[in-house]
């Protein structure tokens, strides 16, 4: 299985970021690969269960190189707590939140992970394309964006 994740403080309560993290309407806003979102078979909004597809692009040195739609389903959603979803029935990713000690603030975490091993796909997709290494980099530029957005 391959993992990965980043956190972030953000200075909002856990249910501030737990609505931007679940819109997915939003994800476009801070993802640097995901450029949209739209809930899909009548779902409206987070909930188990619920459907979403979501456009997404790669850039490499300013080029376009591939562009792809992805249609995900909601497997856990706890308002302030946790939002999770798996994309194409291969990739889980999850944001856990926490209140901070000072009780101002949430450490959101965002993670990934997927089962890497199978064969010639999984070769290419970690050896060749080291993916994970680009998605702990997504996270991480996405989590940046989330705080500022809210924080502003």
């Amino acid at each position: 299985m391959t993992t990965g994740s980043a956190s972030v403080i953000i200075n909002r309560t856990p249910a501030e970021v737990f609505a931007a993290v679940s819109d997915i309407t939003r994800t476009g806003e801070w993802s640097p690969e995901c450029i949209s979102g739209r809930w899909v078979g009548g779902a409206t909004g987070p909930a188990v269960g619920a459907k979403f597809e979501g456009d997404n692009k790669v850039v490499v040195a300013g080029i376009p190189m591939k562009k792809w739609t992805t249609t995900s389903e909601v497997t856990a959603c706890t308002p302030g707590e946790v939002f999770e979803f798996v994309a194409e029935g291969y990739t889980t990713w999850r944001y856990e939140l926490a209140p901070t000690d000072t009780g101002t603030g949430t450490k959101l975490t965002e993670s990934f992970r997927f089962d890497a091993s199978a064969g010639v796909q999984g070769f290419i997709y970690e050896k060749l394309l080291r993916r994970s290494r680009s998605m702990e980099k997504g996270i991480q530029a996405t989590l940046t964006k989330i705080k500022a957005a809210l924080e502003s």
